[in-house]
């Protein structure tokens, strides 16, 4: 890589290596080599491994949640129908990497519960604001994230056309 690194350059890149290779690859040296540079620059932006570790999973809670949510909100179709076919429809190696680290690592576990009860918490909202009653809501919205984490742990890709259907049949599940 050309050019003096960022913070943010050296998270991309263990993004890309946790996607890949799994949380063991979250290493300076093996990353710095990746970026053709030396690990000085590693240290220069984070003071040890896991605040490293920490960057990682604060850009995972990024692309994971966030950013999905302010597109659903943007979007303008109906944001079920949104939020069903962007997580359903997205790439989920990096879910399953992290939920790997999950089980070896305190802070990967924090994570990953904060980033449940975020989404948790917003497929309730969604639920709710379409007029399902909020008990309800929650049982369905936890019915709903089981699905998606079931599905998200599954590696064995589907086709579109039958995904779609199945897309189609849990959103009438979840809105009945």
């Amino acid at each position: 890589m050309a050019g003096q690194l960022s913070a943010e350059d050296w998270i991309k890149e263990g993004v890309k290596a946790l996607t890949r290779s799994g949380f063991t690859a979250l290493k300076a040296e093996p990353l710095a080599k990746s970026m053709g540079v030396s690990r000085g620059s590693f240290y220069w932006h984070f003071a040890d491994l896991g605040a490293f570790h920490a960057a990682v999973l604060k850009r995972w809670r990024e692309i994971a949640a966030e950013e999905i949510i302010a597109r659903v909100e943007a979007d303008s179709d109906e944001p079920v129908r949104a939020l069903l076919r962007r997580t359903f429809g997205a790439r989920l190696d990096l879910e399953r990497a992290v939920r790997n680290w999950a089980a070896f690592d305190l802070a990967a576990q924090a994570a990953v519960r904060a980033i449940d009860r975020r989404r948790l918490d917003y497929i309730e909202a969604l639920l709710v604001h379409r007029g399902v009653e909020p008990a309800v809501a929650q049982a369905r919205a936890q019915i709903l994230y089981w699905t998606f984490l079931g599905y998200a742990l599954a590696s064995t890709p589907m086709p579109a056309a039958r995904l779609q259907g199945l897309l189609d049949e849990i959103e009438r599940m979840v809105s009945a």
